[in-house]
């Protein structure tokens, strides 16, 4: 598992299939603030309340010049399916192999009701416009995320 990131970090460069199958990289929103998110699946209650957050707050969070991304571990069939049944207008992307996922040390150890397992740990990464870590949140919680990330961006 690689090691969780640090405000002032490089934030590692990805490229991903969207819910279409299109590519999308980091390097594309080079010049603008991407909030990069984790979830553990679509279609799930918590991951479903996120991204459904995320979208209405879409407009305020783009007006204060920031992209959003949301990555699970999902195929982009499964992640197409989401966003059409939820209307979602976040950038929805797909890393079945979870090496993005472990490079930005948001898959690992975890603990529920007193089993470990390996999973994706609910996470935030904001990212800069010259691709740097400016924010990094592990073991967030679904509910109340997306309000707490505007409070402590002064949106």
């Amino acid at each position: 598992m690689s090691e969780r990131l640090q405000p002032g970090d490089t934030a590692p460069a990805f490229t991903l299939p969207d819910a279409d199958g299109n590519e999308v990289s980091l390097s594309d929103h080079k010049g603008r603030k991407v909030i990069v998110y984790f979830y553990p699946a679509a279609l799930t209650p918590g991951c479903t309340k996120q991204a459904c957050d995320f979208t209405d707050n879409l407009d305020l969070l783009a007006g204060a010049g920031y992209d959003v991304i949301g990555i699970s571990p999902d195929k982009p069939e499964k992640l197409a399916r989401f966003r059409e049944a939820e209307s979602l207008k976040v950038t929805l992307l797909a890393d079945p192999d979870k090496k993005v996922l472990d490079a930005y040390a948001a898959f690992g150890e975890k603990k529920n009701y007193g089993r470990t397992y390996m999973g994706v740990i609910r996470s935030t990464i904001v990212v800069d416009e010259q691709g740097k870590v400016e924010h990094a949140l592990y073991n967030v919680r679904a509910t109340g995320h997306v309000a707490k990330i505007i409070k402590d961006l002064g949106i």
